[in-house]
Protein backbone atom coordinates (compact mmCIF):
# COMPACT_ATOMS: atom_id res chain seq x y z
CA UNK A 1 0.00 0.00 0.00
CA UNK A 2 1.61 3.27 -1.07
CA UNK A 3 2.19 5.66 1.76
CA UNK A 4 -0.07 8.66 1.97
CA UNK A 5 1.49 11.95 1.26
CA UNK A 6 0.91 15.44 0.11
CA UNK A 7 1.56 17.04 -3.24
CA UNK A 8 4.72 19.10 -3.60
CA UNK A 9 6.59 20.61 -6.53
CA UNK A 10 10.27 19.67 -6.60
CA UNK A 11 12.95 21.42 -8.66
CA UNK A 12 14.80 18.97 -10.90
CA UNK A 13 17.97 21.07 -10.64
CA UNK A 14 18.43 21.72 -6.93
CA UNK A 15 15.76 19.52 -5.31
CA UNK A 16 14.00 22.39 -3.50
CA UNK A 17 10.38 21.71 -2.49
CA UNK A 18 7.65 24.24 -3.33
CA UNK A 19 4.10 24.14 -1.94
CA UNK A 20 2.68 25.21 -5.29
CA UNK A 21 3.77 25.38 -8.89
CA UNK A 22 5.62 28.47 -10.05
CA UNK A 23 7.35 29.05 -13.33
CA UNK A 24 10.73 29.59 -11.66
CA UNK A 25 12.49 27.83 -8.79
CA UNK A 26 12.82 30.20 -5.83
CA UNK A 27 16.17 28.68 -4.82
CA UNK A 28 18.25 28.24 -8.00
CA UNK A 29 16.29 30.51 -10.35
CA UNK A 30 15.88 27.95 -13.17
CA UNK A 31 12.65 28.21 -15.17
CA UNK A 32 10.26 25.32 -15.82
CA UNK A 33 12.17 22.93 -13.54
CA UNK A 34 9.32 22.11 -11.11
CA UNK A 35 7.53 18.79 -11.33
CA UNK A 36 4.53 17.59 -9.33
CA UNK A 37 5.45 14.89 -6.82
CA UNK A 38 3.56 13.04 -4.12
CA UNK A 39 5.75 13.26 -1.03
CA UNK A 40 5.43 10.41 1.47
CA UNK A 41 5.16 11.37 5.11
CA UNK A 42 8.12 10.35 7.21
CA UNK A 43 8.72 10.74 10.89
CA UNK A 44 12.48 10.34 10.61
CA UNK A 45 15.27 12.47 9.30
CA UNK A 46 17.77 11.54 6.63
CA UNK A 47 20.00 10.02 9.34
CA UNK A 48 17.27 7.79 10.70
CA UNK A 49 16.78 9.74 13.93
CA UNK A 50 13.32 10.38 15.32
CA UNK A 51 13.03 14.18 15.69
CA UNK A 52 11.03 13.78 18.92
CA UNK A 53 14.00 12.00 20.52
CA UNK A 54 16.49 14.74 19.69
CA UNK A 55 17.88 16.75 22.62
CA UNK A 56 20.75 19.25 22.50
CA UNK A 57 24.05 18.02 23.93
CA UNK A 58 27.43 19.63 24.53
CA UNK A 59 29.80 19.42 21.59
CA UNK A 60 32.70 18.64 23.93
CA UNK A 61 30.88 15.57 25.26
CA UNK A 62 30.81 13.80 21.90
CA UNK A 63 33.33 10.97 21.64
CA UNK A 64 34.85 10.92 18.17
CA UNK A 65 35.69 7.43 17.03
CA UNK A 66 38.49 6.62 14.63
CA UNK A 67 37.23 6.38 11.06
CA UNK A 68 37.41 2.76 9.98
CA UNK A 69 38.53 2.25 6.37
CA UNK A 70 38.04 -0.67 4.01
CA UNK A 71 40.57 -0.86 1.19
CA UNK A 72 39.11 -1.19 -2.28
CA UNK A 73 42.08 -3.23 -3.48
CA UNK A 74 43.15 -0.39 -5.78
CA UNK A 75 45.72 2.13 -4.57
CA UNK A 76 44.41 4.72 -7.05
CA UNK A 77 40.80 4.35 -5.93
CA UNK A 78 41.84 4.38 -2.28
CA UNK A 79 43.68 7.66 -2.95
CA UNK A 80 40.50 9.28 -4.30
CA UNK A 81 38.40 8.03 -1.39
CA UNK A 82 40.96 9.12 1.18
CA UNK A 83 42.08 5.63 2.16
CA UNK A 84 39.15 3.39 1.22
CA UNK A 85 35.43 3.04 1.93
CA UNK A 86 34.20 4.29 5.30
CA UNK A 87 31.73 2.19 7.27
CA UNK A 88 28.29 3.79 7.16
CA UNK A 89 29.26 6.19 4.36
CA UNK A 90 27.50 6.49 1.00
CA UNK A 91 29.60 7.04 -2.12
CA UNK A 92 28.13 8.19 -5.43
CA UNK A 93 30.09 7.33 -8.59
CA UNK A 94 28.96 9.08 -11.78
CA UNK A 95 30.11 8.90 -15.37
CA UNK A 96 29.15 8.44 -19.00
CA UNK A 97 27.88 5.08 -20.30
CA UNK A 98 30.66 2.61 -21.05
CA UNK A 99 33.39 4.50 -19.22
CA UNK A 100 33.90 1.76 -16.59
CA UNK A 101 31.66 2.53 -13.59
CA UNK A 102 30.26 -0.99 -13.25
CA UNK A 103 33.66 -2.55 -13.91
CA UNK A 104 35.30 -0.53 -11.15
CA UNK A 105 32.44 -1.26 -8.73
CA UNK A 106 32.66 -4.99 -9.44
CA UNK A 107 36.44 -5.00 -8.97
CA UNK A 108 36.03 -3.24 -5.60
CA UNK A 109 33.39 -5.79 -4.61
CA UNK A 110 35.70 -8.63 -5.58
CA UNK A 111 38.58 -7.26 -3.52
CA UNK A 112 36.47 -6.55 -0.42
CA UNK A 113 34.78 -9.94 -0.64
CA UNK A 114 38.05 -11.69 0.21
CA UNK A 115 37.58 -10.70 3.86
CA UNK A 116 33.95 -9.53 4.09
CA UNK A 117 30.60 -10.18 2.44
CA UNK A 118 29.39 -7.91 -0.34
CA UNK A 119 25.94 -7.43 -1.87
CA UNK A 120 25.87 -6.36 -5.53
CA UNK A 121 22.49 -5.28 -6.93
CA UNK A 122 21.95 -4.56 -10.60
CA UNK A 123 18.93 -3.17 -12.32
CA UNK A 124 20.60 -2.86 -15.73
CA UNK A 125 22.26 -6.22 -16.38
CA UNK A 126 21.21 -9.84 -16.06
CA UNK A 127 22.99 -12.19 -13.69
CA UNK A 128 24.63 -13.87 -16.69
CA UNK A 129 25.98 -10.57 -17.99
CA UNK A 130 27.37 -9.73 -14.56
CA UNK A 131 28.99 -13.17 -14.35
CA UNK A 132 30.66 -12.62 -17.73
CA UNK A 133 32.02 -9.28 -16.52
CA UNK A 134 33.33 -10.98 -13.37
CA UNK A 135 35.03 -13.60 -15.53
CA UNK A 136 36.78 -10.96 -17.62
CA UNK A 137 38.02 -9.17 -14.51
CA UNK A 138 39.07 -12.49 -12.93
CA UNK A 139 36.82 -12.17 -9.87
CA UNK A 140 36.20 -15.48 -8.15
CA UNK A 141 34.61 -15.18 -4.74
CA UNK A 142 31.72 -16.83 -2.96
CA UNK A 143 31.34 -13.83 -0.63
CA UNK A 144 29.68 -11.70 -3.34
CA UNK A 145 25.91 -12.03 -3.30
CA UNK A 146 24.27 -10.81 -6.51
CA UNK A 147 20.66 -9.91 -7.13
CA UNK A 148 19.09 -8.51 -10.27
CA UNK A 149 16.30 -6.23 -9.07
CA UNK A 150 15.23 -2.62 -9.22
CA UNK A 151 12.92 -2.73 -6.20
CA UNK A 152 14.36 -0.88 -3.22
CA UNK A 153 12.45 -2.91 -0.66
CA UNK A 154 13.98 -6.14 -2.00
CA UNK A 155 17.45 -4.63 -1.85
CA UNK A 156 16.99 -3.53 1.77
CA UNK A 157 15.50 -6.91 2.72
CA UNK A 158 18.51 -8.84 1.37
CA UNK A 159 20.92 -6.32 2.86
CA UNK A 160 19.39 -6.74 6.32
CA UNK A 161 19.35 -10.53 6.07
CA UNK A 162 22.92 -10.98 4.76
CA UNK A 163 24.63 -8.15 6.69
CA UNK A 164 27.22 -7.15 4.03
CA UNK A 165 30.04 -4.70 4.65
CA UNK A 166 29.46 -3.13 1.22
CA UNK A 167 26.32 -2.74 -0.90
CA UNK A 168 26.68 -1.78 -4.57
CA UNK A 169 23.68 -0.15 -6.26
CA UNK A 170 23.91 -0.26 -10.07
CA UNK A 171 22.30 2.15 -10.66
CA UNK A 172 20.39 4.60 -8.47
CA UNK A 173 18.37 5.78 -11.51
CA UNK A 174 16.93 2.28 -12.07
CA UNK A 175 15.90 1.83 -8.44
CA UNK A 176 12.30 2.41 -7.36
CA UNK A 177 10.35 2.24 -4.11
CA UNK A 178 6.86 0.77 -3.94
CA UNK A 179 5.97 3.62 -1.60
CA UNK A 180 6.30 6.04 -4.51
CA UNK A 181 3.85 6.17 -7.39
CA UNK A 182 6.23 7.75 -9.88
CA UNK A 183 8.34 5.91 -12.44
CA UNK A 184 11.93 4.75 -11.81
CA UNK A 185 14.44 7.50 -12.51
CA UNK A 186 12.01 10.29 -11.66
CA UNK A 187 13.00 12.99 -9.22
CA UNK A 188 10.78 11.68 -6.45
CA UNK A 189 11.99 8.08 -6.86
CA UNK A 190 15.68 8.96 -6.90
CA UNK A 191 15.21 11.25 -3.92
CA UNK A 192 13.21 8.72 -1.89
CA UNK A 193 15.49 5.76 -2.69
CA UNK A 194 18.65 7.69 -1.92
CA UNK A 195 17.18 8.95 1.36
CA UNK A 196 16.31 5.44 2.55
CA UNK A 197 19.70 4.05 1.48
CA UNK A 198 21.48 6.78 3.45
CA UNK A 199 19.37 6.01 6.52
CA UNK A 200 20.15 2.30 6.16
CA UNK A 201 23.89 2.97 5.82
CA UNK A 202 24.01 5.18 8.92
CA UNK A 203 21.94 2.85 11.07
CA UNK A 204 23.82 -0.36 10.15
CA UNK A 205 27.36 1.00 9.49
CA UNK A 206 27.18 -0.44 5.98
CA UNK A 207 29.19 1.18 3.21
CA UNK A 208 27.15 1.84 0.07
CA UNK A 209 28.48 2.53 -3.41
CA UNK A 210 25.84 4.00 -5.72
CA UNK A 211 26.42 4.24 -9.45
CA UNK A 212 24.77 7.21 -11.14
CA UNK A 213 24.25 8.22 -14.74
CA UNK A 214 25.07 11.68 -15.99
CA UNK A 215 23.14 13.92 -18.38
CA UNK A 216 24.38 15.32 -21.68
CA UNK A 217 25.51 18.38 -19.73
CA UNK A 218 27.89 16.23 -17.69
CA UNK A 219 25.99 16.38 -14.37
CA UNK A 220 24.39 13.57 -12.41
CA UNK A 221 20.85 12.77 -13.48
CA UNK A 222 18.21 13.34 -10.85
CA UNK A 223 17.76 16.02 -8.19
CA UNK A 224 20.72 18.04 -7.00
CA UNK A 225 19.81 16.89 -3.51
CA UNK A 226 21.33 13.51 -4.40
CA UNK A 227 24.83 15.00 -4.24
CA UNK A 228 24.04 16.81 -1.00
CA UNK A 229 22.88 13.83 1.07
CA UNK A 230 25.67 11.39 0.15
CA UNK A 231 29.08 11.53 1.78
CA UNK A 232 31.29 11.28 -1.28
CA UNK A 233 30.73 12.27 -4.92
CA UNK A 234 33.10 10.89 -7.57
CA UNK A 235 33.12 11.47 -11.31
CA UNK A 236 34.69 9.45 -14.08
CA UNK A 237 36.53 11.58 -16.63
CA UNK A 238 37.95 10.70 -19.99
CA UNK A 239 36.83 9.53 -23.38
CA UNK A 240 35.09 6.16 -23.43
CA UNK A 241 37.03 5.36 -26.63
CA UNK A 242 40.36 5.98 -24.89
CA UNK A 243 42.22 3.61 -22.56
CA UNK A 244 42.89 6.36 -20.02
CA UNK A 245 40.34 6.95 -17.26
CA UNK A 246 40.35 9.41 -14.36
CA UNK A 247 38.23 9.33 -11.20
CA UNK A 248 37.96 12.70 -9.46
CA UNK A 249 36.51 13.48 -6.03
CA UNK A 250 34.19 16.51 -6.08
CA UNK A 251 32.93 16.00 -2.53
CA UNK A 252 34.39 13.94 0.29
CA UNK A 253 33.43 14.22 3.94
CA UNK A 254 36.26 11.86 4.88
CA UNK A 255 39.04 12.99 2.56
CA UNK A 256 40.37 15.63 0.19
CA UNK A 257 38.40 16.98 -2.75
CA UNK A 258 39.82 17.26 -6.28
CA UNK A 259 41.97 14.19 -5.61
CA UNK A 260 42.26 12.04 -8.72
CA UNK A 261 42.94 8.42 -9.48
CA UNK A 262 44.33 7.43 -12.87
CA UNK A 263 43.38 4.15 -14.53
CA UNK A 264 43.77 2.39 -17.85
CA UNK A 265 41.13 0.11 -19.28
CA UNK A 266 42.50 -3.32 -20.13
CA UNK A 267 40.98 -6.61 -21.26
CA UNK A 268 40.88 -7.67 -17.60
CA UNK A 269 39.34 -4.48 -16.25
CA UNK A 270 40.61 -1.19 -14.85
CA UNK A 271 44.23 -1.04 -13.72
CA UNK A 272 45.69 1.79 -11.62
CA UNK A 273 48.58 3.82 -13.06
CA UNK A 274 51.45 4.32 -10.62
CA UNK A 275 53.13 7.05 -12.67
CA UNK A 276 50.37 8.89 -14.58
CA UNK A 277 52.69 11.66 -15.80
CA UNK A 278 54.56 9.19 -17.99
CA UNK A 279 51.29 8.19 -19.66
CA UNK A 280 50.03 11.73 -20.16
CA UNK A 281 53.23 12.98 -21.78
CA UNK A 282 53.97 12.39 -25.43
CA UNK A 283 56.53 9.74 -26.30
CA UNK A 284 57.90 12.20 -28.86
CA UNK A 285 60.26 14.38 -26.83
CA UNK A 286 61.23 16.68 -29.70
CA UNK A 287 60.45 20.37 -29.32
CA UNK A 288 57.33 21.39 -31.26
CA UNK A 289 55.80 24.86 -31.71
CA UNK A 290 52.63 25.23 -29.63
CA UNK A 291 53.44 22.34 -27.27
CA UNK A 292 54.48 22.88 -23.64
CA UNK A 293 54.66 20.67 -20.56
CA UNK A 294 52.70 21.88 -17.55
CA UNK A 295 53.25 20.77 -13.96
CA UNK A 296 49.70 20.68 -12.62
CA UNK A 297 48.64 19.91 -9.07
CA UNK A 298 45.67 17.57 -8.74
CA UNK A 299 44.83 17.04 -5.09
CA UNK A 300 48.03 15.96 -3.35
CA UNK A 301 49.67 14.79 -6.57
CA UNK A 302 51.86 16.79 -9.00
CA UNK A 303 50.95 15.80 -12.53
CA UNK A 304 52.85 16.56 -15.72
CA UNK A 305 50.65 16.98 -18.78
CA UNK A 306 51.18 18.20 -22.30
CA UNK A 307 49.28 21.35 -23.23
CA UNK A 308 48.90 22.14 -26.94
CA UNK A 309 47.90 25.31 -28.76
CA UNK A 310 47.28 26.07 -32.43
CA UNK A 311 47.04 29.63 -33.70
CA UNK A 312 45.99 30.02 -37.32
CA UNK A 313 44.56 32.62 -39.69
CA UNK A 314 40.78 32.73 -39.58
CA UNK A 315 38.45 32.46 -42.55
CA UNK A 316 35.45 33.68 -40.61
CA UNK A 317 34.26 37.13 -39.64
CA UNK A 318 34.62 36.22 -35.98
CA UNK A 319 37.73 34.19 -35.07
CA UNK A 320 37.15 30.86 -33.34
CA UNK A 321 38.15 30.14 -29.77
CA UNK A 322 38.05 26.46 -28.82
CA UNK A 323 39.39 24.79 -25.68
CA UNK A 324 39.31 21.16 -24.56
CA UNK A 325 40.07 20.35 -20.94
CA UNK A 326 40.34 24.04 -19.95
CA UNK A 327 38.03 26.92 -19.07
CA UNK A 328 37.25 28.78 -22.29
CA UNK A 329 36.52 32.01 -20.44
CA UNK A 330 39.95 32.03 -18.85
CA UNK A 331 41.62 31.51 -22.23
CA UNK A 332 39.80 34.56 -23.61
CA UNK A 333 41.02 36.54 -20.60
CA UNK A 334 44.62 35.45 -21.19
CA UNK A 335 44.41 36.44 -24.86
CA UNK A 336 43.27 39.90 -23.76
CA UNK A 337 46.18 40.13 -21.30
CA UNK A 338 48.67 39.15 -24.04
CA UNK A 339 47.21 41.82 -26.31
CA UNK A 340 47.30 44.58 -23.68
CA UNK A 341 50.57 43.85 -21.85
CA UNK A 342 52.66 41.92 -24.41
CA UNK A 343 51.54 43.61 -27.62
CA UNK A 344 50.45 40.30 -29.19
CA UNK A 345 47.09 40.87 -30.85
CA UNK A 346 45.31 37.67 -31.88
CA UNK A 347 41.97 39.29 -32.68
CA UNK A 348 42.08 38.12 -36.31
CA UNK A 349 43.35 34.58 -35.67
CA UNK A 350 41.74 31.31 -34.59
CA UNK A 351 43.03 29.92 -31.28
CA UNK A 352 42.68 26.27 -30.26
CA UNK A 353 43.95 24.94 -26.92
CA UNK A 354 43.92 21.30 -25.84
CA UNK A 355 45.06 19.26 -22.82
CA UNK A 356 46.49 16.00 -24.14
CA UNK A 357 45.22 12.80 -22.55
CA UNK A 358 41.59 13.89 -22.20
CA UNK A 359 41.85 15.26 -18.64
CA UNK A 360 40.30 18.48 -17.35
CA UNK A 361 42.28 21.16 -15.54
CA UNK A 362 40.75 23.98 -13.53
CA UNK A 363 43.58 25.49 -11.46
CA UNK A 364 44.96 28.94 -12.31
CA UNK A 365 48.51 27.53 -12.43
CA UNK A 366 47.79 26.60 -16.05
CA UNK A 367 47.95 30.28 -17.14
CA UNK A 368 51.68 30.43 -17.92
CA UNK A 369 51.49 27.18 -19.90
CA UNK A 370 48.53 28.44 -21.94
CA UNK A 371 50.26 31.74 -22.68
CA UNK A 372 53.53 30.06 -23.68
CA UNK A 373 51.75 27.52 -25.90
CA UNK A 374 49.78 30.26 -27.67
CA UNK A 375 52.87 32.46 -28.15
CA UNK A 376 54.92 29.49 -29.34
CA UNK A 377 52.33 28.57 -31.97
CA UNK A 378 51.78 32.19 -33.02
CA UNK A 379 55.49 32.86 -33.64
CA UNK A 380 56.20 29.25 -34.74
CA UNK A 381 59.01 29.00 -32.19
CA UNK A 382 59.21 26.00 -29.86
CA UNK A 383 60.40 26.03 -26.30
CA UNK A 384 63.68 24.21 -25.61
CA UNK A 385 63.26 20.47 -25.19
CA UNK A 386 63.05 19.34 -21.55
CA UNK A 387 61.23 22.47 -20.34
CA UNK A 388 58.28 22.59 -17.95
CA UNK A 389 56.29 25.55 -16.65
CA UNK A 390 53.55 26.68 -14.28
CA UNK A 391 52.19 29.94 -12.85
CA UNK A 392 49.14 32.21 -12.61
CA UNK A 393 48.74 35.37 -14.71
CA UNK A 394 46.92 38.44 -13.37
CA UNK A 395 44.94 40.99 -15.38
CA UNK A 396 47.79 43.48 -15.16
CA UNK A 397 50.15 40.98 -16.79
CA UNK A 398 52.00 40.00 -13.63
CA UNK A 399 52.86 36.35 -12.98
CA UNK A 400 51.68 35.27 -9.57
CA UNK A 401 52.96 32.39 -7.42
CA UNK A 402 51.08 29.12 -7.00
CA UNK A 403 50.87 26.57 -4.23
CA UNK A 404 53.30 23.67 -3.84
CA UNK A 405 55.88 25.06 -6.17
CA UNK A 406 58.72 22.94 -4.80
CA UNK A 407 56.71 19.72 -5.08
CA UNK A 408 56.06 20.55 -8.75
CA UNK A 409 59.75 21.14 -9.39
CA UNK A 410 60.76 17.89 -7.70
CA UNK A 411 58.31 15.94 -9.86
CA UNK A 412 59.72 17.57 -13.02
CA UNK A 413 63.26 16.75 -11.95
CA UNK A 414 62.29 13.15 -11.19
CA UNK A 415 60.98 12.73 -14.74
CA UNK A 416 64.18 14.06 -16.29
CA UNK A 417 63.28 17.64 -17.23
CA UNK A 418 66.15 20.16 -17.31
CA UNK A 419 64.48 23.57 -17.21
CA UNK A 420 61.47 25.09 -15.42
CA UNK A 421 59.77 28.44 -16.15
CA UNK A 422 58.11 29.50 -12.91
CA UNK A 423 56.84 32.63 -11.10
CA UNK A 424 59.65 34.60 -9.49
CA UNK A 425 57.89 34.35 -6.12
CA UNK A 426 58.05 30.54 -6.33
CA UNK A 427 61.84 30.57 -6.68
CA UNK A 428 63.48 28.92 -3.68
CA UNK A 429 66.99 29.44 -2.33
CA UNK A 430 67.88 25.81 -3.08
CA UNK A 431 66.00 24.18 -5.94
CA UNK A 432 66.37 20.62 -7.20
CA UNK A 433 69.85 19.89 -8.51
CA UNK A 434 70.37 19.72 -12.28
CA UNK A 435 67.13 21.61 -12.89
CA UNK A 436 67.59 25.14 -14.25
CA UNK A 437 64.94 27.46 -12.85
CA UNK A 438 63.92 30.46 -15.00
CA UNK A 439 61.93 32.94 -12.87
CA UNK A 440 59.55 35.34 -14.66
CA UNK A 441 57.65 38.38 -13.36
CA UNK A 442 55.30 39.31 -16.23
CA UNK A 443 53.99 38.23 -19.63
CA UNK A 444 56.57 40.45 -21.33
CA UNK A 445 59.31 38.17 -20.02
CA UNK A 446 57.45 35.16 -21.40
CA UNK A 447 57.56 36.81 -24.81
CA UNK A 448 61.31 37.43 -24.48
CA UNK A 449 61.91 33.72 -23.84
CA UNK A 450 60.75 32.97 -27.40
CA UNK A 451 62.91 35.59 -29.07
Amino acid sequence: MPAKGKIAYICSSCGTKHPKWTGQCNECGIWNSLSETKVAQSAKSVHGIDPTDNVPIDLSSIQVARVARMSTGSAEFDRVLGGGFVEGAVTLLGGEPGIGKSTLALQCAGSLSIADSVLYTTGEESLQQLALRAGRTKIESSNIKIIATSELESVLHFAKSTGPKLVVIDSIQTLFSTEQESAPGSISQVRACADRLVRFAKSTSTAILMIGHITKDGVLAGPKLLEHIVDTVLYFEGDADSRLRLVRAFKNRFGAVNEIGVFVMTDSGLRGVENPSSMLLSSDNTDKPGSVVLVAQEGSRPLLVELQALVDDTVLAAPRRLSIGLDGGRINMLLAVLSRHAGVNLGNRDVYVNVAGGIKLSETATDVAIALAVLSSHFDKPLPAGTVCFGEIGLSGEIRPVQRGQERLKEAKKLGFRQAIIPQANQATHGPEKLEVVPVKNVGELLELLH
